[in-house]
């Protein structure tokens, strides 16, 4: 628990993203600012309209929703259908709900289109390395090589007309940190709408960000400045979100130190290494859901790779692990 307590300390103190200036936009109008924990990190809502128990009505069902969301992935919770997924797979096909095995099903589109560096089952490899409970441990060969025996994403059997999920392997594992946060999000925002909410920033941990039409006094958008990796006090660039998200994978979110050199908990499922070559990457995208998820394959894969592949809705700032390597949008 003292682990666990300290792996959620390393990601709610990280925020690659700074908000500020946009806090006085809603000064002329009803606002409101709420916080909840949920899914190992921290969830804030800011919301503008003209009426403030609306506003509360609003704020308040999507922190539901966010929890309930927690019940369904998260790997803490014994009960969860992620827990119970991971717990009996490997005997027998475990009936999920509809919802879970439509968010797993787009979680194997996502490893077949970035060539399997997305991979909801990397459970095993985040173990060895120590990086499910706790900020890190160097991993050995040995151990390397029977983690990536366990995973996989060609090793999961998703049987639509049952709704069932098995594992054919035993071992495997689903590790939800590269799409809860993302999912989860994109949720809240959609509640807010129904509600009526028209302005308003939702985040997940600073890192992930959806941005609901704009500030009452900057129709661009809600200001987001990106941090350089480098130096977390300095901005390296900004972005205005309106109606759209951003995301961010960094080695500077929790990583750890062995033998002189820095170890990122950005898996590579190929290889069962942490990925090496980037500093971070951020993703905006209209879907929060998209933008968490392709910021690790944008990471693991790098520059060239992203150019050729990134959709043209997509915008892609990176920060290359090179020395005097600039920050900057790719065109």
């Amino acid at each position: 628990m003292a682990n666990r307590a300290a792996s959620i300390l390393v990601l709610c103190i990280y925020a690659v993203f700074t908000t500020l200036g946009n806090a006085d936009k809603c000064s002329d109008v009803a606002r409101l600012e709420q916080t909840a924990e949920a899914m190992g990190t921290t969830y804030t809502v800011e919301l503008c309209g003209t009426n403030q128990p609306v506003l509360q009505t609003a704020a308040r069902e999507a922190f539901d929703e966010v929890h309930r969301l927690d019940r369904m992935l998260s790997n803490y919770i014994p009960g969860s259908e992620l827990s119970r997924v991971n717990d009996h797979a490997a005997d027998a096909p475990v009936h999920v709900s509809q919802e879970f095995f439509d968010l797993l099903s787009q979680c194997v589109n996502y490893s077949n289109e970035s060539e399997g560096t997305f991979d909801i089952t990397v459970g095993p490899l985040m173990k060895v390395w120590g990086f499910y409970e706790g900020a890190g441990h160097l991993a050995n060969a040995a151990e390397i090589r029977a983690a990536l025996n366990e995973s996989g994403y060609h090793n999961l059997e998703l049987n639509a007309a049952n709704l069932t999920v098995r594992f054919r392997k035993h071992g495997m594992a689903l590790d939800p940190g590269g799409v809860g946060k993302g999912y989860a999000v994109d949720r809240m925002v959609a509640i807010l709408r129904k509600r009526g909410t028209c302005s308003g920033l939702v985040s997940a941990g600073g890192s992930s960000i959806y941005g609901i039409g704009a500030p009452p006094a900057d129709a661009r958008g809600w200001r987001i400045r990106i941090r350089d990796p480098r130096n977390g006090n300095r901005t390296v660039s900004q972005v205005y979100l309106k109606d759209t998200s951003i995301s961010t994978s960094g080695s500077s979110e929790k990583f750890f130190w062995a033998g002189g050199k820095r170890y990122s908990h950005i898996m590579d499922p190929r290889t069962g290494y942490p990925a090496e070559g980037m500093l971070s990457v951020s993703v905006v995208a209209p879907q929060t859901l998209d933008s968490e998820v392709w910021a690790k394959p944008y990471y693991i894969l790098g520059r060239a790779w992203t150019e050729q592949h990134k959709p043209p809705k997509f915008r892609v700032f990176m920060c290359e692990d090179k020395p005097n390597a600039p920050c900057g949008w790719l065109p």
